[in-house]
């Protein structure tokens, strides 16, 4: 009774993983929805009646009707993310790409005192070079 044979393991274990695929296709589909910022709140509320009486068949309507603009929305957000991180990390570094904000960080750092003006000429002729 309590022995299964290998085949019976195989089954189950296709079917877990089918069911956590299918997961994984509903919830981006409701995390794609909620997250489109153009999408209008009736059409959200539509698709949202749809994916709740009908879950499978109302994510693979949303996948066929909204599923390039998916793509489309998912690579904004990951641009946007990136540009947001580059951002931070000049800041973090405070580093100025451009000659006249170089010049300016090294005149605010001789007014603090914390450079002299030998090194602020130094760093004058690297900005300029």
């Amino acid at each position: 009774m309590g022995t299964t044979s290998f085949w019976d393991v195989l089954v189950w274990s296709f079917w877990f993983f089918i069911w956590i695929a299918a997961l994984m296709v509903y919830f981006r589909c409701l995390f794609d929805m909620f997250g489109d910022h153009e999408l209008s709140g009736w059409a959200k509320a539509g698709w949202a009646i749809l994916m709740i009486f009908l879950p499978w068949l109302g994510a693979f309507i949303y996948l066929i009707a909204r599923g390039r603009s998916m793509d489309e929305r998912q690579m904004a957000r990951v641009a946007q993310q990136q540009a947001a991180e580059q951002d931070y990390i000049r800041q973090a570094a405070g580093t100025t790409s451009t000659p006249t904000g170089q010049i300016a960080d090294a005149k605010a750092l001789l007014d603090s005192g914390a450079i002299s003006q030998s090194e602020f000429d130094s760093l004058k002729a690297k900005a300029m070079a």
